[in-house]
């Protein structure tokens, strides 16, 4: 696809035509792409902009949206719409991985470097929108492209699994998490590590990911199944108290 015709797509995508053209082949180019050329002509900057309209407009939607959500019910709802794993979801179902720019060094890197770059194009779009037609034109595009992702049970998961268990384990007083990996495998621009969760010297969860991050995270998840918890993923109050 040449560069005229993935611009022509993103503004059907975007449902805007984009008055500053430049903004919008930015929003597109992966650094690699543009190596040694000025800071603008990537979609870093427009992506750091983006980053916060996104929070912004998602934060103003579910607070009218929900006037009997707590904090803590409208900030899982929050996270859970504008995570790398959402946008990069999101991404994919409207067709912005064939739009992006990429230059030689990117083309190998797999599924690993595609769903980061669908991520951080997502938000560069929503800063291009933002400076070519303003907060309606930015807000439009997200609620159209990211409602089909809310779910008001979303709000009941934890955000944070690592934060949650760790939470959990003090209240009953246990020591605080550990985390190990013990093991990695596939392609080095396509891993698969394992980690597990150790808690009072126990190993209390398992968990896989393509990044440590990742793998250390299930492992968290998988460990306030186990303990208790959580059901299903759902918050049980109960073992709060």
């Amino acid at each position: 696809m040449s560069l005229s015709d993935k611009l022509a797509r993103a503004e059907q995508i975007c449902g805007h035509e984009f008055s500053d053209r430049v903004l919008l082949r930015s929003a597109l180019t992966h650094p690699s792409a543009v190596e040694g050329e000025p800071v603008d002509a990537s979609y870093e900057r427009l992506e750091f902009l983006g980053d916060s309209i996104l929070g912004a407009v998602v934060a103003d939607s579910l607070y009218r949206s929900y006037p009997t959500f707590d904090e803590g019910k409208l900030t899982r709802l929050k996270v859970s719409l504008v995570s790398g794993m959402t946008l990069s979801d999101v991404g994919r179902e409207l067709g912005i991985d064939a739009c992006i720019v990429f230059g030689s060094s990117e083309m190998g890197t797999g599924a690993r470097g595609m769903h980061s770059a669908l991520e951080n194009v997502y938000e560069a779009l929503v800063g291009a929108l933002y400076l070519d037609g303003g907060w309606d034109a930015a807000a439009a595009f997200i609620a159209r492209t990211l409602k089909p992702h809310l779910a008001t049970e979303r709000a009941e998961h934890p955000t944070n699994p690592k934060s949650f268990l760790q939470e959990c384990v003090q209240r009953d007083r246990m020591e605080a998490p550990a985390y190990k990996l013990v093991d990695s495998s596939g392609p080095a621009h396509e891993p698969t590590f394992t980690a597990v969760a150790i808690v009072d010297g126990v190993r209390r969860g398992r968990g896989t990911g393509s990044s440590k991050k990742e793998a250390e995270a299930a492992a968290a998840l998988d460990a306030l199944e186990r303990m208790g918890y959580t059901h299903n993923g759902v918050i049980l109050k109960r073992k709060l108290g």
